[in-house]
């Protein structure tokens, strides 16, 4: 399933707004119990709750469970208060409940204590904080699915169990479960399409593995991990980059010397693990990076520490830890010339664009008869009076887009959306039947879509076991973002 992007856009509103009685100053959390920041309110005019049930329930639904009560808070911008999703998670933590990722959307969490269950909603924005909570009849489990966060989209695949494995001396915390090691053959695994490499221009390959993307370049490696349970959570960043490194590099190496984790708190919250150890497979002496920045975890293996700084731009050992902003001046980092200056954090663009080369071509032959494909996006579009800044309602705006593909490259096209504002819904369809052909390994032509032939730039991306299918239509490109459709099964 896709992952739900929420989009704040400010409109000049210049009606009246709703009574202000229905704004509350608050210090508490009715449905939590959690103390406020100063300057919290709680907003019980209806089109806001409802609108937020509306876009909470789309959550809900997905794991099986109804709610019974929403509470919708607005809180001062974290630039007024110093208020995060950090700090809350802490109160939260320390009222007695337990916190956990919703498998879909970061900014979603269940929470649980007792017999009660919770879901919640985050969102920071420069204007305010917007947190809702609501009463859930149960909580989804844990225990079967995972997600592959990549480019804004989010992959449901299947768990690995976890074992105990017989070499641990990389391991950072002996209290860790961690995994076995799995395989470094370069040989890419049977996956029943086409293409499972791709040479890149500038001298990167990348080559489908078992469980990541291995992208190669000289003595340069970097393994694009597919996700694994345990590796992404709320938590301080050093226990999550300690969990993630003890379940996904550690096994594969020993000997782990000068280790340190990493964190500048910038919107993107980079995270960083490195060290020193001995390859097991080769036993040769490296330099590992475990990377992550808003997506999911990459591990980049040099020679040495110089060999990465060369290539990306930046020396990750001399990062001091921080906040990025205007007020603090950025942060300090080493650059390729060991010189010591200020970083922005587009410095670490280049290393966060390698995510970009889990990128394979698409024969037409590899969706042959393969089923349903099917994308689901859902928006919302918050709205606030041009004189007082406060809220004054929200649009919310979903679709569902999928791909039937048959014998003989037929295929099926559906889509179906609804619009909500103001209690009014609106619903739009459309489909349509045809065939399809490769124009190339990078384009896919269909002989009719919304009434006129169309031309796709496709390409796949590899998950654990399977694709997903991204498009984008190549007359009309817009953005340049791919819509990713997902296999059903």
């Amino acid at each position: 399933m896709i992952k739900f992007i929420f989009v704040v856009v400010f409109f000049i509103i210049t009606s009246t707004l709703l009574a202000q009685k229905k704004l509350v100053p608050v210090t508490q959390s009715t449905l939590t119990g959690i103390t406020l920041p100063a300057g919290s309110k709680q907003d019980n005019r209806i089109l806001m709750t409802s609108a937020a049930k509306m876009m909470m329930e789309m959550e809900t639904k997905k794991a099986n469970v109804s709610i019974s009560n929403t509470e919708v808070l607005l809180l001062l911008a974290e630039s007024l208060s110093g208020y995060n999703k950090e700090m809350l998670i802490k109160s939260l933590t320390e009222t007695g409940w337990v916190v956990s990722e919703n498998q879909g959307d970061k900014d979603y969490s269940w929470l649980q204590k007792g017999s009660q269950s919770l879901m919640m909603y985050f969102s920071s924005t420069k204007k305010e904080i917007n947190l809702y909570f609501a009463l859930t009849s149960g909580s989804p489990s844990q225990n079967n699915q995972v997600t592959n966060t990549n480019n804004n989209q989010t992959v449901t695949v299947e768990n690995n169990n976890t074992q105990q494995p017989t070499d641990t001396t990389s391991q950072i915390n002996s209290n860790e479960v961690i995994q076995q090691p799995t395989q470094t053959d370069l040989t890419p695994v049977a996956s029943g399409f086409t293409f499972t490499s791709t040479n890149f221009d500038d001298g990167w390959t990348s080559t489908v593995q078992e469980d990541w993307v291995e992208v190669t370049k000289g003595n340069i490696k970097v393994l694009l991990h597919y996700p694994k349970d345990g590796t992404i959570f709320p938590a301080d960043p050093e226990l999550l980059t300690n969990a993630a490194w003890n379940i996904l590099v550690a096994p594969r190496y020993s000997n782990l010397k000068n280790y340190k984790t990493a964190y500048v708190e910038d919107s993107k919250r980079p995270y960083f693990g490195m060290g020193y150890a001995t390859e097991n497979k080769t036993g040769k002496s490296v330099f590992i990076v475990l990377f992550r920045r808003g997506g999911g975890w990459f591990e980049v293996v040099t020679t040495d520490n110089i060999s990465f700084t060369q290539e990306f731009g930046f020396n990750p050992e001399t990062i001091k830890w921080g906040t990025i902003s205007e007020y603090m001046g950025g942060w300090v980092v080493n650059n390729t010339q060991g010189n010591t200056i200020k970083a922005d954090p587009e410095i670490f663009d280049k290393l966060e664009n390698m995510i970009g080369r889990n990128k394979f071509a698409v024969a037409a032959s590899d969706l042959n008869n393969t089923g349903e494909w099917k994308d689901h996006y859902s928006s919302n579009t918050f709205y606030f009076n041009y004189y007082t800044g406060t809220s004054a309602g929200m649009s919310t705006y979903s679709s569902s887009n999928w791909f039937v593909f048959k014998a003989g490259n037929n295929y099926h096209w559906e889509l179906a959306a609804a619009n909500s504002y103001g209690g009014q819904i609106a619903t739009a369809k459309a489909k349509g039947d045809g065939t399809y052909k490769s124009l190339n390994n990078w384009q896919l032509f269909f002989t009719e879509m919304e009434g006129k032939p169309k031309t796709f730039d496709v390409y796949f991306s590899a998950i654990k076991g399977g694709r997903v299918l991204w498009m984008n239509d190549a007359k009309v490109p817009g953005s340049g973002i791919f819509t990713g459709y997902k296999q059903s099964k």
